[in-house]
């Protein structure tokens, strides 16, 4: 079985922008550990004829189906629009460059 160690805490912690300090790195380590530990009691079982579960329910798509409703103009979908200018809605800059 595959263990954890201290390496793979620390690449998976550059990966994810993490710092740990070493008790927090210990106790990381034995969290996934458990995990892995966890997830290996899944291969003690006989799985001989089980076919994969893909879904949870038998249920089919039950969305409806898409109905063609009237469009409306430019102007009118800029008509109640609290900024605006002759052909886009304006909004706040949410995306800054650094």
């Amino acid at each position: 079985m595959t263990k954890i160690t201290k390496d793979t805490v620390d690449k998976l912690a550059t990966l994810s922008r993490l710092e740990f300090d070493g008790k927090a790195k210990e106790e990381v380590l034995g969290d996934l550990n458990r995990m892995l530990d966890f997830v290996s009691k899944l291969n003690e079982l006989d799985t001989t004829g089980v076919e994969p579960l893909i879904y949870m329910n038998d249920e089919k798509n039950v969305l409806r189906a898409d109905e063609v409703k009237k469009d409306i103009t430019q102007k009118e979908a800029l008509s109640n629009a609290p900024k605006k200018d002759s052909d886009y809605f304006k909004v706040p800059k949410v995306v800054e460059r650094k």
